[in-house]
């Protein structure tokens, strides 16, 4: 009688490498599975979901007697400068500039918003007085409630120019 080798397997394909074979496909093709939903997942832009009456947008910028007539508040957290004119009227503009979208800076001397990346500037009203920025500063909705002060940052505004309704009162 002959004897079987101990190390043979008869049904071919149920051997270690052949199952060790099988795993790194299976494990193969679900990493690429994963990386390929990754990939889509940070290249595809986020849905923005906005409730007007959500609150988690809404900052509380301060009681109206804590601003001085014609003047520039920075809320570096809220994105937005809020400016108190001289007639009492609320505007809140992005600090985004509308060329590239660099952080422009209140130059209190100038009375004016500065871009130091290429040289736009705009007048108090968010208003381009030196191109090369294309259009006004983008502008958020300003509340008052109560005598308090409110920005809702959820909800910014592209605009072509200024326009007096654009000022809240008090």
């Amino acid at each position: 009688m002959e004897e079987k080798n101990k190390h043979t397997n008869p049904k071919p394909g149920t051997s270690r490498r052949g199952f060790l074979k099988k795993l790194w496909g299976v494990l193969g093709i679900a990493a690429g599975i994963e990386l390929t939903w990754i990939t889509f997942s940070f290249l595809s832009p986020g849905k923005r979901k906005y409730n007007k009456a959500s609150t988690t947008n809404l900052i509380v910028a301060g009681k109206v007697a804590d601003f001085k007539l014609n003047s520039v508040f920075p809320f570096r957290n809220g994105k937005f400068y809020l400016i108190r004119r001289g007639d009492g009227g609320f505007l809140a503009v992005s600090l985004k500039c509308t060329h590239l979208g660099c952080s422009v800076l209140w130059n209190e001397e100038k009375q004016e918003f500065i871009c130091p990346c290429h040289a736009s500037s705009f007048d108090k009203n968010g208003v381009v007085m030196n191109p090369p920025a294309p259009r006004p500063l983008d502008i958020y909705p300003v509340i008052v409630e109560e005598g308090i002060v409110k920005v809702d940052t959820g909800n910014p505004q592209r605009r072509k120019s200024f326009d007096e309704n654009q000022i809240v009162y008090a």
